[in-house]
């Protein structure tokens, strides 16, 4: 603690990211990363960028990534808003749309990042337990808040949401912001982008850092109606004019566009995916149903944090929480199907199989 900090400085408790390790012959499920490269297309488009006009300020309303990422979801690039992440979107999301005289509501086991920012911004909150089965139960959010958020699927458990509960909890919710955080949604979910046509409330978000293999870009959009970017973009404009630099809006526009690339490497993840889920509960573990890039497991017999501790050993690294009701879980990324047959093999070392 320092004399010179501000008063909130002190009170906030920062998110912790996932380690990102310098080991040799690393196995590295921990982040939550796509194990297959971004398109081609997307690296070709970001070295053709990389010249001379790095001299010029990009795109304050980076137009061109708004317009494919709005025809490829049927929306007017007015309705779409893009960021430095995922998490600045959020970020703006927070602090525009869900901060309110009532609380806002979420998951009490989510996204960790969600409790930081209500901190930050000094928003009330109201955390809602997951059932038994760590599975939201959206009658549960039929209560007298000022907003709502929901991750589909839910992070870390991997467990998604129908599409039609969402727009059964936006529905009932007319007055109120329902913003829904779509990280993980192209590994098997439905998407409620579909709904903002509909539901003047509603606020879909979405990263590329996942399921178009550009994490190290950092690139993350919204879409809702014109209402709700217009309140995003104030924000926005009133802390930095220029988030998506041209070497990210090129690779980013390309990828977007790139949709064969999109779906063959989502479709390997999601092989490995089951995959890897069959193979822990042959070996005892209970796994989550995952409808996201990585599962959520626990063996009867063992600690999370022994597991953890001891895949670490063999440099296989996965999440573990130290948290209640989920400390014995580890959270898995899916890598390559090599990178699998490895985390298995571990495992079988770790549990005492061979």
């Amino acid at each position: 603690m320092s004399k010179f900090w501000s008063p909130i400085v002190s009170t906030l408790k920062p998110y912790v990211a996932g380690e990102q390790p310098r080991m040799q012959n690393l196995v590295k499920l921990n982040t939550n990363e796509n194990p297959y490269g971004p398109s081609p297309k997307a690296v070709a488009a970001i070295q053709a960028e990389a010249g001379d006009g790095l001299r010029l300020y990009p795109d304050p309303l980076s137009l061109k990534l708004r317009q494919a990422i709005a025809g490829l979801h049927g929306v007017d690039a007015s309705e779409v808003f893009v960021g430095n992440g995922s998490d600045e979107v959020l970020a703006h999301a927070f602090q525009a749309l869900l901060k309110h005289d009532k609380p806002l509501v979420y998951p009490d086991i989510t996204y960790s990042f969600y409790p930081v920012y209500c901190l930050l911004y000094g928003i009330a909150a109201q955390t809602i337990p997951l059932d038994d089965k760590f599975e939201i139960r959206l009658e549960d959010y039929q209560r007298d808040c000022g907003a709502i958020i929901l991750p589909n699927p839910n992070a870390p458990t991997g467990i998604g949401l129908p599409l039609s509960g969402i727009e059964a909890l936006v529905a009932a919710n007319p007055g109120k912001p329902v913003v829904i955080d779509e990280a993980y949604i192209d590994f098997g979910g439905e998407t409620a982008i579909p709904l903002t046509r509909k539901y003047d409330n509603l606020l879909v978000i979405h990263t590329l850092s996942k399921s178009r293999s550009m994490a190290g870009l950092r690139v993350g959009f919204a879409i809702g109606q014109r209402h709700l970017i217009e309140a995003l973009e104030r924000v926005k404009d009133s802390f930095n004019s220029y988030p998506i630099d041209r070497l990210a809006e090129a690779g980013a526009t390309a990828a977007i566009e790139d949709v064969a690339w999109f779906d063959e490497t989502r479709h390997k993840v999601m092989e490995s995916r089951d995959r890897v889920t069959g193979a822990l509960r042959q070996r005892g573990f209970e796994v989550l149903p995952s409808l996201a890039n990585f599962i959520f497991a626990r063996h009867p017999g063992h600690s999370g944090a022994s597991l953890a501790a001891g895949l670490r050993a063999v440099s296989v690294l996965v999440r573990h929480f130290d948290k209640p009701r989920i400390s014995d879980f580890l959270r898995i990324s899916i890598g390559t199907r090599e990178e699998c047959d490895r985390l298995i093999e571990a495992i079988d070392v770790v549990i005492g199989v061979r």
